[in-house]
């Protein structure tokens, strides 16, 4: 009788498990951003995480009024940035930068960054992979 418990409480932990899976899993680039809307931003970096599974990039984008907007621009994760040629010194804040990608779903300040520009020119791919994002030959493991 003792055995059969130990062995029903082990199938509950199990079923808990995976019913909990879904709520770790990661999202697809149409889940969260539209192909239809390509975005440019030019922006001073105030602050880059370097978190799994993406790493996020927040800039200050001042508008032609003046005003600025602040938005989240989410790169591959950080290991494939580093990869790349990023480094944690490359986005430190006051850097000004360019990046192109595409916006939220929803209209917010978010975007998937596809490809930003430094400023001494140099051109750093920060997508990644089987995203879902439209090809476009920056991603030189695109076929």
């Amino acid at each position: 009788m003792r055995m059969e418990k130990v062995v029903a409480a082990a199938c509950a932990a199990c079923m808990l498990s995976a019913a909990a899976a879904p709520a770790l899993a990661h999202h697809a680039f149409g889940a969260e951003f539209d192909a239809n809307k390509p975005i440019l931003l030019e922006g001073v970096v105030t602050e880059m995480e370097w978190i799994n599974p993406h790493a996020w990039i927040h800039l200050d984008v001042t508008l032609p009024d003046g005003s600025v907007e602040k938005w989240m621009v989410e790169g591959g994760p950080p290991n494939s940035l580093v990869r790349r040629g990023f480094t944690k010194n490359s986005l430190l804040p006051g850097t000004a930068i360019v990046v192109d990608g595409y916006q939220a779903i929803d209209g917010s300040n978010r975007a998937n960054g596809r490809n930003l520009t430094l400023p001494d020119g140099t051109h750093l791919f920060m997508g990644s992979s089987g995203t879902g994002a439209p090809l476009d030959g920056a991603d030189p493991t695109e076929r």
